[in-house]
């Protein structure tokens, strides 16, 4: 169970900072003022989200950690008083500004502004954090980023999150363009569940992954009507013993288009569903026919 009492997050109004107050083992309080992008004081306000990674760091964080796409730091901030030492990694040169500001008073944290895939660790790591999520892992760079720096993991070291699992339904859905059920303007597209819900497959952050996923889903229909897409949803497991479902800010379920096909109840259908990890939404292809 998530240990909501642990973390309580004040939004100013700004929008732009965050205070938080954690309270660690030792009872002492911990006050810190964020400094974010309003896209990351977005992240912030998901608290389901932040508490899932809170708990996931606070059982695993140790030793020295690698946080891969920082931010604005709330995770090696998170971490920081578990570990010997954290090297961030943030990209951009802007939000790494602010993620300099608010991992100043840190000793134990080391930010370095470059690509995760270029930089050379002086150590290997015990626990990489990596939270540069997105649905199905599409278009984001969390694969090819993990990808390149497994390597520098120990042997017994752990990847936050753990894994992730891939399940999709087919669904009647009025929007023609590949759109998330939530968005940042708060519209929720119209859809309506047709099918079973299939999990397609399992993503282990700690294996080297395929980039390129190809899969054929088999769904048999509920009710009776138009099939024009499916729906894509993605739970993350933060740790053995913690699941985490789509949040606002992290992984909203997926709404992709497909050609139209009448369906009855209890018609089998088949979707082949192509895209790559790290690609970006252009890169996901459908087929769509009904096989009985």
């Amino acid at each position: 169970m998530i240990r909501t009492t642990l973390l309580f997050l004040i939004l100013l109004i700004s929008g732009e900072t965050v205070h938080l107050k954690d309270k660690f083992e030792d009872q002492s309080l911990l006050k810190i003022k964020m400094c974010t992008t309003p896209y990351h004081s977005n992240l912030l306000s998901d608290k389901e989200r932040l508490l899932a990674f809170q708990e996931a760091i606070t059982e695993k964080a140790k030793g020295t950690i690698y946080d891969i796409g920082t931010g604005c730091g709330i995770l090696s901030v998170l971490a920081a008083h578990y570990a010997d030492f954290i090297y961030a990694v943030e990209i951009d040169p802007n939000i790494a500004k602010f993620a300099e500001s608010n991992l100043k008073p840190f000793d134990n944290i080391s930010l370095i502004n470059k690509d995760a895939k270029e930089v050379i660790f002086p150590e290997k790591a015990d626990l990489i954090i990596c939270e540069m999520l997105d649905t199905a892992l599409i278009d984001e760079e969390q694969v090819p980023v993990l990808n390149s720096i497994l390597k520098c993991l120990k042997k017994d070291g752990e990847v936050i999150p753990k894994k992730i699992l891939n399940g999709a339904e087919a669904v009647h859905m009025e929007r023609e363009t590949i759109c998330y059920e939530d968005n940042e303007a708060n519209e929720r597209p119209n859809h309506e569940i047709m099918s079973n819900f299939v999990i397609y497959n399992e993503i282990n952050f700690k294996k080297e992954i395929e980039e390129e996923t190809v899969t054929d889903l088999k769904f048999k229909i509920s009710k009776k009507g138009i099939i024009s897409g499916i729906k894509i949803t993605t739970f993350t497991l933060l740790t053995d013993n913690l699941i985490c479902g789509p949040t606002p800010m992290l992984n909203p379920p997926l709404l992709i288009p497909t050609e139209k096909i009448n369906v009855d109840i209890g018609d089998l259908i088949k979707v082949k569903l192509s895209y790559k990890m790290g690609g970006g939404l252009d890169s996901i292809r459908t087929r769509i026919k009904k096989i009985s």
